[in-house]
């Protein structure tokens, strides 16, 4: 049987990681740690955050809200306080249709014809 890299998920990730991972600011996140009850970064002795897969979830969550939906602060937390479950659902729903499509267009992509360029080469 052949050796398998184990795949090395890291543990925390610093503010600047996730900054760099969503494209935005930091201070974006820390205003929205402050907004959302959510969001629960651990902090260190320096009390710089550490976010965990988990916050960085719920941190792709309410970007979905308030970047990709342009839902207000206000609405995305009360659609989070009254029905985080539906709202995840249809968040996970997206994301998932989104990677089909994308697969989609990689097959099409793949099954196109050559063109005659192509073809004389």
């Amino acid at each position: 049987m052949p050796y398998k890299e184990p795949k090395i998920e890291k543990v925390f990730y610093t503010i600047g990681e996730v900054a760099e991972m969503f494209q935005v600011n930091a201070s974006l996140i820390r205003f929205w740690d402050k907004e959302f009850t959510t969001l629960k970064p651990t902090k260190n002795k320096k009390g710089n955050r550490l976010f965990t897969p988990q916050d960085l979830e719920h941190f792709r969550l309410i970007y979905h809200l308030v970047k990709e939906k342009g839902m207000t602060i206000k609405g995305a937390r009360q659609l989070l306080q009254n029905n985080k479950e539906g709202a995840t659902r249809t968040f996970e729903a997206v994301k998932r249709l989104l990677d089909i499509k994308a697969q989609l267009i990689t097959l099409r992509d793949e099954m196109e014809p050559a063109t005659d360029e192509d073809e004389k080469e």
